[in-house]
């Protein structure tokens, strides 16, 4: 099955930025980690696009990508408010959305899966979303998450993408998808200029 749009986007552009990156790679916490439970922690998340780029030395020279494809957009501080209350969304708990952001076991085990790929243990963990619709901090400054984590947060929105990728694009056919689609878009006048 093809992944969520908003992954195949997080993909692209992260590869139009000069990452290498791979999409739905399953993690766990390890039965061995001394707060494993088996009724809990059996089934596998996925870390939705994981970019490394060799030629940076900062801490973005990886990133684990969290899409969320809300179709009203992301609310930083009611996500956040819903995380902290343990309000039931969608079905369960709102935590489960984001484990990795407030569990420890979870944390360790997302951790682990990108130092094994990539053999760093920085990285910068992004969640990808259509758009945000408030004020970041809620989200991108959250010390708990921050904390259990171990990383620096960042909000992308779609339009960010977007934003990033457009500038480069040239009458060249663009190797990834967002790219091809927005040099679609721009000859077709949806983008403004048919310059591309």
């Amino acid at each position: 099955m093809k992944e969520d749009i908003l992954e195949q986007l997080a993909s692209d552009y992260l590869e139009a930025l000069g990452y290498f990156t791979l999409t739905n790679i399953k993690f766990r916490p390890d039965p061995s980690d001394p707060d494993f439970d088996s009724k809990q922690d059996s089934v596998h998340s996925d870390i939705d696009v994981l970019g490394y780029c060799p030629k940076r030395a900062g801490v973005d020279k990886v990133i684990a990508v969290s899409c969320k494809s809300l179709q009203e957009g992301f609310w930083p501080e009611w996500e956040v408010n819903a995380i902290e209350k343990n309000k039931i969304v969608s079905g369960r708990e709102a935590w489960r959305r984001y484990r990795e952001l407030v569990v420890p076991k979870w944390a360790r085990a997302f951790r682990k899966c990108i130092s094994d790929l990539t053999n760093e243990s920085t990285f910068v963990y992004v969640t990808a979303v259509t758009k945000v619709n408030d004020d970041r901090s809620p989200w991108e400054n959250n010390s708990k998450f921050r904390e259990t984590l171990g990383a620096e947060i960042k909000l992308l929105s779609l339009n960010e993408m977007v934003e990033a990728v457009l500038p480069a694009l040239s009458n060249t056919v663009a190797n990834s998808e967002l790219g091809r689609t927005l040099q679609l878009f721009k000859a077709a006048g949806i983008l403004g200029d048919n310059d591309a």
